[in-house]
């Protein structure tokens, strides 16, 4: 499953900061960062070619962002939920969210304007967090959730590297490297290979953005030379 960090300032002027790991099937094929869906040609993001949709999307005119995890829900296999990739365009061009969704389960991260939230749905509640200033990690289960061994193990650590600086992701890129120490299959690790536990997924590329202050909004995207291994990617 995906992991993402998230630090607000406590300053109203300084900026969101955000590092996201992508967890899939490295079968499933996708598109890099970038501007892939016409109809909005403000959008950029990582686009799943299968389905059409984004795992992580951003405009930069409207100041927005949003990236999806999946997490465990009550819905079957058999049912026809709507793809989950396609709330996240929603989510950046000013779409509402439906109640409910008609989806599997997700945590959705929204980083704009107003600040910066997570949307919880488990297939039967749906819930939406606003983050206080400070750190935040969020992976399958709920917002800074102790039950989740790589939160438990990393947040702090995340938060002491405080970014505060134009070195911040490579401050992150250095704890996420340190992570990388347990393994891959680690329940604590969060560069991962899931295949043990039954599912096709590893950790594929990370992504970084900051939101706010003089830069406005920057994006950047770096794969993993081989899905489930650490290397430091070079960020783009």
């Amino acid at each position: 499953m995906c992991t993402v960090i998230v630090h607000v300032p406590h300053g109203s002027g300084d900026p969101v900061r955000l590092l996201a790991v992508r967890d899939e099937d490295p079968a499933r094929t996708w598109d890099p960062l970038g501007a892939w869906w016409p109809e909005t040609p403000d959008v950029i993001g990582v686009r799943d070619r299968r389905a059409g949709g984004a795992w992580l999307a951003a405009d930069a005119a409207a100041g927005r962002l949003a990236v999806i995890l999946n997490r465990a829900d009550i819905l079957t296999d058999g049912e026809p939920p709507r793809s989950r990739g396609a709330i996240v365009l929603d989510a950046v061009t000013g779409h509402p969210l439906a109640d409910p969704p008609r989806t599997h389960g997700f945590n959705l991260v929204e980083l704009g304007p107003e600040g910066a939230a997570v949307t919880m749905w488990d297939g039967e509640a749906l819930r939406r967090v606003r983050l206080d200033p400070g750190i935040h990690m969020i992976a399958h289960d709920d917002l800074d959730d102790p039950r989740t061994a790589r939160i438990a193990a990393w947040r702090e650590e995340f938060g002491a590297t405080a970014p505060d600086d134009e070195r911040w992701m490579e401050g992150w890129l250095d704890v996420l490297q340190r992570t990388s120490g347990v393994g891959p299959v680690d329940d604590r690790a969060i560069v991962r290979d899931n295949r043990p536990f039954g599912y096709p997924t590893q950790s594929l590329l990370v992504c970084t953005a900051s939101l706010g202050g003089a830069q406005g909004l920057d994006v950047r995207y770096g794969e993993f030379d081989e899905p489930g291994v650490w290397n430091r990617p070079a960020l783009r």
